[in-house]
């Protein structure tokens, strides 16, 4: 069953770790979440579908979620993995246009939604907003060129920069290095663009050499420098 509730201030913890709201006027957040809508959905759900009209933009209070699409042979391609204080569905909302990707909850994920015209109206009345979104964009677009150069490169540079990709994004500072979530082989294979079986190998070899530490849920990388120099 989906909760579902109205937040109407901007206290909540989760806006703290949303960078869009980074700097943003108390007043002008809560003006802004006056219609926000949360929901919490089950893992493998579907979210948005390419196509589908943007009335609404997505913030991500806690779990994760895929962006994905389909290359010409009706191959799956994992875009980008976001997680808390992400946001998503903001291009539709800009250029009035279908969206042009799905996305699918890895976990059980709570997303609070926005009503489109509060989130433009949030950029017109406040400049910060717009550098905001701004950095967001020109960030994922780096990502995006990076991974695209390395396309050519050998399997063990792929993984590990999938790795420091998603630690770039979501990493989290632990007591042993920097900490992401263990994701399944098969999206971390759509992400590099390898076999899962690839994938797999080159994971028990970067973690033989010490370079990063797995448990159940956590990857962790001890020295994210040291895996930096594994690319080629």
């Amino acid at each position: 069953m989906e909760d579902r509730h109205s937040v109407q201030t901007p206290a909540n913890p989760w806006i703290l770790s949303a960078p869009f709201f980074q700097g943003l006027p108390a007043s002008a957040i809560e003006v802004a979440l006056t219609h926000l809508v949360t929901r919490t959905h089950p893992a493998n759900q579907v979210i948005l579908l390419e196509n589908d009209w943007g009335g609404s933009v997505y913030f991500i209070i806690e779990g994760w979620v895929k962006i994905r699409t389909y290359n010409l042979e009706g191959k799956e391609v994992t875009l980008n993995i976001i997680g808390k204080g992400e946001l998503f569905g903001e291009m539709a909302a800009l250029d009035e246009v279908p969206r042009s990707t799905d996305v699918i909850t890895l976990t059980t994920t709570a997303i609070g939604s926005m009503p489109a015209q509060d989130f433009l109206k949030l950029l017109q009345t406040e400049p910060l907003a717009g550098v905001r979104l701004a950095q967001l964009m020109a960030r994922r677009l780096r990502q995006v060129n990076r991974r695209l150069r390395l396309r050519e490169s050998d399997s063990q540079s792929r993984v590990a920069d999938t790795l420091l990709f998603l630690a770039e994004g979501q990493g989290k500072k632990g007591e042993t290095g920097t900490e992401i979530p263990n994701l399944p082989h098969r999206e971390l294979s759509s992400l590099s663009g390898l076999a899962r079986e690839t994938v797999t190998r080159v994971l028990t070899r970067l973690e033989k050499k010490g370079l990063i530490k797995r448990d159940q849920e956590v990857i962790c990388i001890p020295d994210v420098s040291a895996l930096e120099r594994m690319i080629v």
